[in-house]
């Protein structure tokens, strides 16, 4: 499990049903692609969160890979009908095979 990983999610508390919403997450990673070398010329090993998931109310909303190129700190924004009240299910997979979970309630008004 890399150090110091920390997911951050941003959602609304509550909306109308049907309408649509901005989601925002953030993960603290320090990343590293696999291409760079160390101060010895040793190849540094990949370390990257490779996939993201979002689910809502158990259905998936986004499945995302993410490739090396990905910066440090991976931001995602993406936009979601809601439906009903329910909570969104975030997931972050990391190269090492530690997951990075976090979830957030929504209520209708």
């Amino acid at each position: 499990m890399a150090k110091g990983v920390k997911p951050r999610v941003k959602v609304p508390k509550k909306a109308a049903a049907g309408d649509k919403i901005t989601i925002k997450t953030l993960i603290s990673h320090k990343m590293e692609s696999g291409q760079r070398k160390d101060s010895d010329g040793n190849a540094i090993p990949r370390s990257i969160i490779n996939r993201f998931t979002c689910d809502f109310n158990g259905q998936n909303v986004v499945d995302i890979t993410l490739e090396p190129a990905i910066s440090t700190n991976p931001y995602l924004e993406f936009e979601a009908i809601v439906p009903e009240a329910g909570e969104f299910k975030f997931t972050w997979y990391d190269d090492d095979g530690s997951v990075y979970e976090d979830s957030k309630k929504i209520a209708i008004e």
